[in-house]
């Protein structure tokens, strides 16, 4: 069984994550898109089926309505007797079945002067046309305060009532279409009366529910104020509103959708519907009234076919990945077998035996060609070991001649400090950081006479082993000329014939030298090349400017300069090489000569070797641990004052 870290493990995770992560990602994408498709179709459908019922309401409405004002006007233009009326209002409602009810009622005394009220009502009863008088069905609140009269009595216009429940009358719930009528008395239109005919709200809920909606679907009406008229929720028909539901739910939503509904909008909406499960809710208003039908379609019974369809899907694709998983680990084990042998083979070679024998070779495909490469890999592993063996032992024999070497030439430069105790007159310290095991820098002093001390400081070409050893034989001449001339020009002259004989190699050093009179302070200096020294005394710090010259075993015969001046007591004389002001930080950026002159305005002036190591600190905190490309020597040499006897 392959453990979880195997190829064949990870190959089968991968493989099986993104087939997954793909028809997870198809499977998703096909069901946003089905539900989008079949929304929009929602969408359309409701619109059709909403405007169909609310076609259907509002003819019935319309066909009312005119009947209602065909009666008003009948009465404007003649004058019928009660009989009439009574016969006129029987034949409308008989004529009529959309209409429940129809009545004439008249201003108080405009039917007769005896009778104050008058308002004849036939209606209908258990399949009979039943009469009545409102004027004696309302008698503790009588009808001309009833809405349905006294809205169109002050408007003048048709006008549709809310619903109510005509108890005393009719007994049921109904809304009034009601008509205004007059009668013209000295050219001027005079209200007798107001024309009505009720519709059964029991009749346009069966109109309305007699549209089948998915299962559980339903249409609802409410009047213009919200109220309920038809909906499932029987106990709240006429004893909610949609604003009250909205209050007792807090429902915000619901709010501003019952002011869009009752503004007369047309709307297409998902919500939570009031009998409790998520919808979708096409509404539209019927003009005749002013009240709105809504029809409401289950958002789980629209999207069932949607999500059988995806499971099935989705069942299909679980089985497809288990069957890929197989095939895949299948493969995969049938490749990785010879790799697991070349494994165990390599793991052998690993441990030192290099002559363990590696798994035949039968196929040409890429294992067979790892396997080949292992093979010439393991003999070339062998014969590099060997040579490494033998390069291991010379490069030790090299290192340890260079330790020798770089002790010889740290043994070649003087160390010891004070180097002459018998010298109060002046003071001298040296040191030199060399960039490699060993280093082409160098600096040396030594006694012309009783009076007159050489010191000089030199940088050679090129760092290690060969500047080292350039720099053994330019510091011996150096030192055995200046002994023998005894002045810097003649020094410099004769070291550089000396050097520039057979220079195949063109190497050549930068030095500085100079020779102190240690009984006045006089030195007498030239410079070959070399970066100028700085003065230290009561002036200040200063570079001192020598003349230029050519640095030694460059050319021969080259000429130089003797230059003088005079070293004031507690006056110090600072020589260093390039290392010093060429030191980089991790930026590239140099140390300079700008920041060794301020250094050394800062630096402790007393003690020469607390004056040079904080030269040095300073150069190694610059460098930031950049890695120090050139030889660091520096040279300080001081007057001191005369101790009193």
């Amino acid at each position: 069984m392959p453990g979880k870290n195997s190829l064949v493990a990870r190959l089968v995770l991968v493989i099986t994550l993104s087939s997954a992560l793909i028809f997870a990602v198809t499977l998703g994408y096909n069901y946003y898109q089905s539900r989008l498709i079949l929304q929009n179709e929602l969408e359309n459908n409701a619109r059709n089926l909403a405007l169909s019922l609310v076609n259907r309401v509002e003819t019935q409405l319309t066909g009312v309505a005119k009947v209602t004002e065909g009666l008003a006007r009948s009465l404007e233009i003649g004058q019928p007797t009660e009989q009439q009326l009574h016969s006129l209002l029987k034949a409308t409602v008989e004529n009529n079945p959309e209409i429940y009810g129809s009545f004439i009622a008249f201003e108080p005394y405009a039917f007769s002067a005896q009778l104050r009220l008058y308002a004849p009502y036939y209606y209908r009863n258990k399949g009979e046309i039943a009469f009545s008088r409102l004027e004696n069905s309302y008698i503790d609140y009588p009808y001309p305060y009833w809405d349905w009269y006294q809205i169109p009595r002050e408007l003048g216009k048709l006008e549709w009532s809310e619903p109510y429940f005509d108890e005393g009358a009719g007994n049921i719930l109904m809304s009034t279409c009601s008509v205004p009528f007059y009668q013209e008395i000295n050219g001027q239109k005079q209200l007798r009366g107001v024309v009505g005919a009720d519709v059964s709200l029991d009749a346009l809920t069966e109109l309305i529910s007699s549209v089948k909606i998915l299962r559980t679907g339903y249409t609802a009406l409410l009047s213009r104020n919200g109220t309920i008229l038809a909906h499932p929720l029987k106990n709240a028909i006429m004893n909610e509103t949609f604003f009250s539901i909205a209050e007792a739910r807090q429902n915000s939503f619901l709010r501003e959708l019952g002011k869009k509904m009752i503004h007369g909008e047309t709307g297409f909406v998902h919500y939570q519907s009031l009998v409790g499960f998520t919808s979708w809710l096409y509404y539209a208003p019927i003009r005749s009234n002013g009240w709105t039908l809504a029809v409401v379609f289950p958002e789980a019974e629209l999207l069932e076919n949607v999500r059988k369809l995806s499971m099935t899907m989705a069942a299909m694709g679980f089985i497809g990945i288990l069957l890929l998983t197989a095939a895949v680990v299948s493969i995969a084990r049938a490749i990785i077998k010879p790799l697991h042998l070349l494994a165990a083979a390599t793991d052998e070679i690993a441990s030192g035996n290099f002559d363990v024998a590696l798994p035949a070779v039968h196929s040409h495909d890429e294992v067979g060609v790892l396997t080949r490469d292992f093979q010439a890999m393991q003999a070339s592993l062998k014969e590099y070991i060997k040579n490494l063996t033998e390069t291991t032992a010379a490069k030790e024999r090299i290192q340890s001649e260079l330790k020798v070497a770089t002790h010889i030439q740290e043994s070649l430069l003087p160390r010891l400090f004070p180097p002459f105790p018998n010298h109060p007159e002046f003071d001298i310290y040296a040191s030199m950081v060399p960039a490699k095991e060993v280093g082409g820098d160098f600096y040396d002093f030594f006694f012309i006479d009783e009076k007159n001390l050489c010191f000089l400081i030199a940088d050679v070409s090129d760092k290690g082993v060969p500047a080292a050893l350039y720099m053994m034989v330019a510091k011996t001449l150096l030192k055995t000329e200046g002994q023998r001339l005894g002045e810097p020009e003649k020094i410099f002259f004769s070291v550089n014939n000396i050097l520039a004989a057979d220079n195949e190699s063109c190497m050549f050093a930068t030095v500085f030298c100079a020779i102190l009179d240690i009984t006045t302070g006089d030195v007498r200096f030239a410079n070959a090349g070399h970066n100028p020294p700085l003065i230290i005394d009561s002036r200040g710090v200063r570079y001192l400017t020598p003349k230029p010259g050519l640095m030694l075993g460059a050319m021969a015969d080259t000429v130089f300069v003797t230059e003088r001046f005079t070293l004031e007591q507690e006056g110090a004389l600072f020589l260093y090489t390039d290392g010093v002001t060429e030191a980089k930080n991790p930026e590239e950026a140099l140390y300079g000569e700008e920041r060794l002159l301020e250094a050394l305005q800062t630096a402790p002036q007393g003690d020469l070797a607390d004056m040079i190591h904080y030269i040095g600190s300073e150069v190694l905190h610059h460098a930031n641990g950049a890695p120090q490309s050139d030889d660091i020597t520096m040279l300080a040499i001081k007057m001191a004052t005369p101790k009193p006897a």
